[in-house]
């Protein structure tokens, strides 16, 4: 729960979706938090805000590749776990959601001036960002209990 309300926070302060995800476990992944705002400031507003994947579910995404991917490039095997975790994460993330895509999930394509109007003038930056910045956060928390390998 604390990792969930200090994405939220990040977020609140300016963050982007991503940067919020991937921040909250950056220590837990040996990796300071300034880098890991700096590594997902273009996810954000379904990457580089243009309404594609969701910037909570691409940060999410990054702490699962930084948690168990592949450290050399010819460890196929830790590749296609990481894979299958991505899969996973996005099925229970789609279960809850319906969706992936930023536009889909606010409803309104934010890589227009009017989109993004839209999405301010109906709160779906505090309200709807930070449910889906929550639950990104906790599916990842569930998903690596009993530790990351980092």
């Amino acid at each position: 729960m604390q990792k969930e309300s200090e994405a939220a926070s990040l977020h609140q302060k300016g963050c982007n979706c991503a940067q919020a995800v991937l921040a909250v476990f950056s220590a837990d992944l040996g990796l300071d938090r300034e880098t890991a705002i700096r590594v997902a400031t273009g996810f954000g507003g379904g990457m580089g805000r243009s309404g594609n994947t969701c910037g909570a579910v691409t940060g999410a995404f990054m702490v699962l590749g930084l948690a168990r991917g592949m450290r050399r490039a010819e460890d196929a095997a830790a590749k296609e776990s990481t894979y299958a975790l991505v899969r996973e994460f996005a099925e229970k993330f789609r279960e809850k959601h319906a969706a992936l895509d930023c536009r889909e999930l606010l409803g309104v394509d934010i890589g227009t001036a009017e989109g993004r109007q839209a999405a301010k003038e109906r709160g779906l930056f505090t309200t709807l960002c930070n449910d889906l910045i929550r639950d990104a956060v906790m599916i990842v928390e569930k998903m690596l209990e009993g530790g990351v390998d980092a």
